[in-house]
């Protein structure tokens, strides 16, 4: 059955369960769609993989928000779905990136799931405001483009998440980290260091906060703060969760991250975490940070830890017009440690560097004492560098013999 026959058999299921009640369950509706499918006419010489295949697409068109893209959302497997146009969908499964033979038959079509996506968060997408960060009920996350600005059409891309929440031990199990680094981030996070986790796009930095954050202690009040809802902090009772808001369509009603970060400071919390800072947001963290509230942790883009503290300085000029010696102080004074992550030619995750942060080098820079470095072929290896900012750990009761300083 071609894709036109196809589409005018989804119209007529479509008008057939509208003549019915509209509170029809979903379970009646796919009974009732292969009901048609095995007894009609239309439907004669194709084959039952056929016919399975045609009444999960009409089920999805009709019933689904997310049409055609459901069965992809629900398939585990896929991590990554990406839509260029109507009729260019990939997903990234197993690690791989392929190409399917599914598309959409008009591009209104896909538009309509976008807006659906996008209203489901209370956001919208249209000429006037053509990008979207969203997520869906699951937690996945969400980008679109509207079709003014990107010229093949509309562009939705969706990052899942796992079903089930990944442990520090799956990730020692992957290799993505050592068990003795693991125990080392550990510490750190129960000592209050203030962590920052820095990668590239895709490195799974969202998934390591998530995993660092399951080692603050339970009694601690915290604040996070997204651009859009993805973490998933299970053991703290105390939890305040705080999404940005755009603007409407008359230009008001924007909330930011800068905004929801100053005001965090007046909700009493023990530590903050930002899910990623883009903008000039990072002064009010970074202030966040060297204003009693140990133990904060953020993660932004970057190629390196050096790269990110780069970054940081220029962020932070996007808010104020500060000399860089200020800036780098503060920044300095602000982080303790960075995470750095990266995908390699494998494709697999690992983290690449863990580095503390120890001031002000002789050359005004930053100055980076790096205690674990990966290394092709070994794995991530601690160097033979001694930490040398002990002294949250010696508050909180803690040792680190083997990383303290000469």
């Amino acid at each position: 059955m071609n894709r036109d026959k196809q589409k005018a058999e989804i119209e007529k299921i479509r008008s057939g369960l509208n003549k019915r009640a509209e509170n029809m369950s979903d379970e009646d509706a796919f009974s009732f769609i292969e009901d048609y499918v095995f007894s009609d006419e239309s439907f004669r010489g194709t084959t039952t993989e056929e016919k399975a295949a045609f009444i999960t697409r009409a089920f999805c068109s009709i019933r689904c928000r997310l049409g055609i893209l459901q069965p992809l959302v629900d398939d585990e497997s896929i991590s990554e779905i990406m839509v260029n146009g109507r009729k260019k969908i990939f997903v990234e499964q197993n690690g791989r990136i392929r190409k399917l033979d599914e598309y959409f038959d008009t591009t209104a079509e896909l538009e309509e799931i976008i807006r659906r996506i996008a209203a489901a968060v209370h956001r919208e997408i249209n000429e006037m405001n053509p990008i979207v960060d969203a997520r869906l009920s699951d937690g996945s996350r969400v980008n679109a483009v509207y079709k003014n600005v990107a010229l093949g059409g509309p562009v939705l891309t969706i990052r899942k998440f796992p079903k089930t929440a990944v442990t520090m031990e799956r990730l020692i199990e992957s290799g993505t980290v050592t068990k003795e680094a693991a125990e080392f981030l550990k510490l750190l996070v129960e000592s209050g260091y203030n962590i920052f986790v820095s990668g590239g796009t895709s490195t799974g930095k969202t998934t390591f906060l998530n995993i660092l954050s399951e080692y603050i202690p339970a009694t601690e009040r915290v604040i996070v703060i997204e651009d859009s809802a993805e973490l998933q902090l299970r053991n703290v009772e105390n939890l305040v969760r705080m999404e940005c808001r755009n603007a409407n369509v008359t230009g008001k009603g924007a909330v930011s991250m800068a905004d929801l970060i100053k005001s965090s400071l007046r909700m009493r919390p023990d530590r903050i975490i930002v899910g990623e800072v883009r903008g000039g947001e990072v002064l009010d963290m970074i202030q966040a940070m060297n204003t009693g509230h140990d133990g904060s942790l953020c993660t932004g883009h970057a190629n390196s830890v050096r790269g990110m503290m780069k970054r940081l300085e220029a962020m932070f000029l996007q808010a104020a017009s500060f000399p860089d010696s200020a800036i780098r102080s503060q920044i300095a004074e602000g982080i303790d440690i960075v995470v750095h992550l990266g995908r390699l030619s494998d494709k697999k995750r690992r983290v690449l560097e863990i580095s503390e942060v120890t001031g002000i080098g002789e050359s005004g820079e930053i100055a980076i004492n790096t205690l674990f470095r990966y290394s092709p072929g070994r794995g991530l290896l601690r160097t033979k560098n001694r930490m040398r900012n002990t002294i949250k750990l010696e508050f909180a009761g803690k040792t680190l013999t083997e990383f303290a300083a000469d």
